[in-house]
């Protein structure tokens, strides 16, 4: 195991490596093409990340191919760093995402969510003022409702039978409260009596495909049953990540013995 190492280590931090030099040509192409308010707000975590692969991965590569353990020693405490990091998101990414299951409606294949329904995190730091904008230029941009709207055919039992993922249901629709009748998928009828319920959900939607209920309150609602999904499979991605980190942690370690155990041969051999 000694014996292998090294080259273990530099075969891992080879592919970390290229995997940052990707992370980071993702961001430049953002950059440089535009493309959508989604694919922008990527732009600087994807450098981020790729900056911090490619300094990790050198330090393992420089360490591990010229037996250098001082540059081992600073990997290792970066990756212990990351470990730490790691545990600490998954367990924060659980607590903050324990609530907010969704309300299921009579008669209808989806579910509708409200934005008290999650965790006080969730509410206050993720849908507030500063960063729904943001949100909502992605959204429009990223055109999450036009599909739903291309089926002129569709009559109102088949939209109630769909299974409309939590983004569609918050964001592309009113409320089933409001009472609105039904005329395609994204344009809905005021009742002449107005609304069933005086919501500002209800007076927020608007037929324009632009605006829909990107404002209202469901549409939140359905951002953070997304965000409480993803985080939960991420989850599950970061117990394999850290695995992974843990295993090279584990190698690091005897990339050094085995440097220290060469340093001492050598020294040996030449004698004093």
């Amino acid at each position: 195991m000694l014996r292998i190492s090294n080259t273990v280590i530099g075969i891992l931090n080879a592919m970390f490596l290229l995997l940052g030099l990707a992370s980071i040509g993702a961001s430049i192409y953002f950059h440089l093409h535009g493309g959508t308010m989604c694919q922008k707000v990527l732009q600087n975590p994807l450098l981020f990340a790729g900056l911090v692969f490619i300094v990790v991965s050198l330090l393992g590569l420089a360490g591990s191919c010229c037996k250098l353990n001082s540059l081992l020693y600073t990997y290792l405490v970066l990756i212990f760093l990351l470990i730490l990091g790691f545990i600490a998101f998954t367990v924060f990414a659980l607590f903050v995402t324990n609530k907010g299951i969704g309300q299921a409606v009579s008669g209808r294949g989806y579910k509708e969510y409200k934005v008290g329904d999650f965790s006080h995190w969730l509410q206050h730091y993720v849908v507030n003022g500063k960063n729904w904008e943001p949100i909502k230029s992605c959204l429009v941009g990223a055109e999450v409702c036009k599909n739903l709207g291309g089926d002129v055919h569709q009559t109102q039992a088949d939209f109630y039978r769909k299974n409309l993922s939590p983004i569609q249901s918050g964001c592309c629709k009113p409320p089933s409260y409001c009472g609105y009748e039904f005329k395609n998928a994204t344009y809905w009828a005021i009742p002449k009596s107005g609304p069933k319920e005086p919501d500002t959900d209800c007076l927020t939607w608007s037929n324009k495909q632009n605006k829909l209920c990107y404002d209202c309150k469901s549409c939140k609602g359905g951002i953070l049953a997304n965000i409480r999904k993803e985080w939960r499979s991420f989850a599950i991605l970061n117990c394999c990540i850290l695995l992974l980190l843990t295993l090279v942690y584990c190698v690091g370690c005897c990339a050094t013995k085995n440097n220290r155990f060469s340093t001492y041969n050598n020294s040996k051999f030449r004698g004093p």
